[in-house]
């Protein structure tokens, strides 16, 4: 590789592995053990990706003996290809971890399969209704939330299925299980309802808001609710004193909201650039409450976002292609791929070491880092 090439490579082309599906990919998830990442394609398949990086940066990273300048060598081999698997249905299907390196995946006949990190499909007693729109897993608790977006369904230790109280849910494709698995949040047609799933299912509490509901984050310690909607922002839900609040005023909608631990932060999508507020002053009686400034404004749409687990980071993907790795209230941020396929979904492992994208190009990748990166 002549010097030309080499200064013409992007971060994304030193650091990344990279696939190509038939189709879009829409959605990805690591496994419980951060071993494995599942990617879901908009033709109903699902491919499993290894994390493990056969030529990790460490190995790639030479420091000059003179100048002690650091420089990374490309890739010499193509990555471990993707174990796929057959079609779960006519579109997107959704996912779950499960067990330590495996998957639950909704399947459209209303059955829940177990898929495995080697790519093999086990049904389990598992089954409802119509077409499973949304799963959610609790390890903790043991109990998995289904919805074949009319009603939930709860199945402990993937036993009996019962469904939540006839009428009590609607158009419901939205579920998450709170960190302790206690309690479960689901969409309720222009609003949201949460439950106490330890023990006999019951409601607690309803919030109405302007629009559908499409994800749902809880907070680390439980304690917040974030609801990106369907049209005009974001709902943020205090669950102890049942305080709520609209964040609007986005150009897009908000497909993504995520929650910094060690930054103490919210996070959305859905504007030209990060949009944060610090939860030392909750964005309950406004958008400019604690706002904080982080990456820098441009011509493309935040399309997805993900905290970093352990430092003030976020890493942002933009309908252009483009992927930023920011710091939580700054302006500086890592260039990391200036263009492709705009990126549907982005996720860090536990260990912050590697970060998950998903395309609709059909791209799918794992970028790694190298441990001195984010001292």
């Amino acid at each position: 590789m002549n010097q030309q090439t080499m200064q013409n490579l992007t971060l994304f082309d030193l650091l990344a592995r990279g696939w190509r599906r038939p189709s879009a990919v829409a959605d990805l998830c690591f496994s419980a053990d951060g071993s494995t990442v599942a990617f879901t394609s908009v033709d109903g398949t699902v491919a499993i990706a290894a994390v493990a990086d056969q030529e990790p940066p460490e190995s790639r990273i030479r420091v000059s003996g003179d100048l002690g300048q650091t420089t990374i060598r490309p890739r010499e081999k193509p990555p471990v290809p993707l174990i796929a698997s057959q079609a779960f249905g006519d579109g997107d299907v959704p996912l779950a971890a499960y067990l330590h390196s495996g998957f639950l995946i909704g399947t459209a006949a209303g059955k829940a399969v177990h898929l495995t990190a080697d790519g093999e499909a086990a049904e389990t007693p598992i089954k409802i209704e119509g077409p499973i729109v949304a799963i959610d897993h609790s390890a903790r608790a043991a109990v998995t939330a289904l919805s074949n977006g009319c009603d939930v369904f709860l199945s402990r230790n993937l036993g009996d299925v019962t469904k939540l109280e006839p009428g009590a849910t609607s158009s419901t494709d939205a579920l998450a299980f709170s960190p302790g698995g206690r309690r479960l949040a689901c969409g309720l047609g222009n609003g949201l309802s949460i439950w106490a799933v330890e023990g006999p299912a019951s409601p607690i509490r309803d919030f109405a808001f302007p629009a559908r509901p499409t994800s749902i984050r809880w907070s680390g310690d439980g304690t917040w609710l974030a609801c990106g909607l369907e049209s005009g922002g974001f709902a943020l839900v205090s669950v102890a004193d049942g305080l709520t609040g609209i964040v609007a005023g986005f150009p897009s909608p908000v497909r993504t909201v995520c929650w910094s631990p060690p930054a103490n932060a919210l996070l959305a999508s859905g504007a030209f650039r990060i949009a944060g507020w610090s939860m030392a002053a909750p964005p309950l009686d406004g958008q400019t409450a604690g706002a904080l400034e982080t990456g820098r404004t441009g011509l493309a749409l935040v399309e997805t976002i993900a905290a970093h687990p352990g430092k003030k980071l976020v890493a942002a993907g933009y309908a252009n292609g483009r992927i930023t790795v920011a710091e939580i209230g700054g302006r500086e941020e890592l260039l990391v791929r200036p263009l492709g396929g705009g990126v549907t979904a982005l996720a860090w492992s536990g260990d912050g070491r590697h970060l998950a994208a998903s395309m609709s190009d059909g791209t799918a990748t794992i970028i790694t880092f190298p441990a001195q990166m984010f001292k």
